[in-house]
């Protein structure tokens, strides 16, 4: 038996909305052997804008019965039959949602008519209900209410059967997989291209090849997985709905795919990165350095600058405070000098004889700036030229990041089994890109935590 199920709801997420109406068309695989529908009181507001979309409205549902009054014949004519719906895992979602507000744990086989019909009428330009009913001469009533999209998937349901009188059979014995958790734009076999272990950058196109999302990881396989089993906020399984490709680049080194991650975030602006879009990202506290009028250096925090080359960059003022904690302690450094001691006099750590008194000019700026430099050159890069090398995307090869008098100029990649290239061979074989804020930071966070190759030129 199968249940096919239309919903109507507050919004998209199971979380936060609820359900405004079902409609439950029980197939036998033959025929439509009963239906049922029902409005249902959400218990809440309905927004405006979903009243626009379904024509359900708050004084509509007023009277209608809350969902534990219809829980029970959910269950009974669900009963031993596959839950069939458009996009299954949305309705699905929110009905065992509101099952589970009730204490009860509501669990039934799926089927995705979505999926189904791929298998079916393939090479459609588009699988959403509308699309399929035009496509397929399915008069589709009262669109965006339950009944109404429940007799066309119904329909549709019909016309998958008579198009593969076994497919349900070859479902049954497994000849057919119908992967969950999938988009349901998405090929089946879409994941099935994408290497394990894969380090880089993917891409997540709808269905006229927009790129709506970059990401990166250090198995691209196991982290697009990951998004499809979660898709629990809205704004994720809204992404989920939209996904109709992948793609990917293979970088093999994690560093680059970070840089190639925030480059392509700032270039395609996809819709569902919310982060780094911006040329410049939120300014971020930046570490640098001056020298007073006695000739000692200070290193200071602030706001990034414009103009300014940091040393290095901070997420926020407690970490930028502890850093210079760190650094004051293992190279006793002068709290005055470094941006910890805002009084006049000795600073505390001269008191207790944990800095030799560059704050009151009784240490030589000599002396003092040596131990600065020292820490310096533990954190930051500026004004110095080196490559970074790492992991290539093959054995055999190898990948390297270019840094010119401290700023970013680009990656890529060379034949490691035939010894270093020259300086200007490798300069000549980098992708060229732009150096910003959030590219700073990524190179100090990788170049602290990591032990990388300095190739230095």
């Amino acid at each position: 038996m199968y249940a096919i199920i239309d919903i109507e709801t507050t919004g998209g997420s199971p979380s936060y909305s609820k359900i405004t109406e079902i409609a439950i068309i029980l197939h036998d695989g033959e025929k439509v052997i009963e239906e049922y529908s029902t409005l249902i009181n959400p218990e809440c507001s309905i927004p405006y804008q979903i009243t626009q979309l379904t024509g359900i409205s708050n004084d509509m549902v007023r009277d209608a019965p809350p969902f534990y009054d219809v829980a029970k014949k959910i269950i009974e004519l669900t009963k031993d039959a596959v839950f069939v719906a458009h996009n299954v895992n949305f309705d699905y979602n929110f009905v065992k949602a509101a099952f589970k507000n009730l204490g009860y744990d509501y669990h039934r086989n799926t089927l995705c008519t979505v999926r189904l019909s791929r298998h079916a009428f393939p090479g459609f330009p588009s699988y959403s209900l509308g699309k399929l009913c035009d496509s397929l001469n399915i008069q589709l009533a009262n669109r965006h209410r339950a009944l109404g999209d429940a007799k066309a998937t119904a329909i549709l349901f019909d016309r998958i059967i008579q198009s593969n009188s076994s497919i349900l059979d070859d479902i049954k014995n497994a000849a057919i997989t119908i992967p969950k958790n999938l988009p349901p734009q998405l090929k089946d076999d879409a994941l099935q291209k994408i290497p394990v272990g894969i380090t880089g950058v993917y891409y997540f196109h709808n269905t006229t090849g927009d790129v709506i999302y970059v990401g990166k990881s250090n198995d691209i396989k196991k982290r697009i997985i990951q998004h499809f089993a979660s898709g629990k906020t809205k704004k994720s399984a809204r992404m989920l709905e939209d996904v109709a490709h992948i793609s990917i680049e293979n970088t093999g080194s994690e560093l680059i795919a970070l840089l190639l991650e925030s480059d392509e975030i700032k270039k395609i602006k996809p819709i569902y990165n919310t982060s780094q879009k911006r040329s410049s990202a939120v300014p971020l506290y930046s570490i640098y350095d001056k020298i007073d009028d006695a000739g000692y250096v200070n290193l200071y925090m602030a706001r990034h600058e414009e103009g300014l080359q940091p040393l290095t960059t901070i997420d926020n003022g407690k970490e930028a405070t502890q850093f210079f904690e760190r650094l004051v302690e293992k190279y006793n450094l002068c709290l005055a000098k470094c941006d910890l001691h805002n009084f006049k006099g000795p600073c505390f750590n001269h008191q207790i004889k944990k800095c030799n008194g560059a704050c009151l000019e009784l240490e030589l700026p000599e002396t003092y700036n040596k131990r600065v430099t020292q820490a310096i050159e533990t954190f930051s890069f500026q004004n110095q030229s080196f490559f970074l090398i790492s992991n290539g995307r093959v054995a055999g090869e190898k990948s390297m990041v270019c840094i010119e008098q401290g700023l970013y100029k680009g990656f890529g990649y060379f034949e490691s089994e035939r010894g270093y290239p020259q300086v200007e061979d490798l300069r000549n074989n980098i992708r060229k890109y732009s150096h910003n804020r959030d590219i700073q930071q990524i190179l100090s966070k990788f170049i602290k935590k990591s032990m990388v190759l300095n190739y230095h030129v």
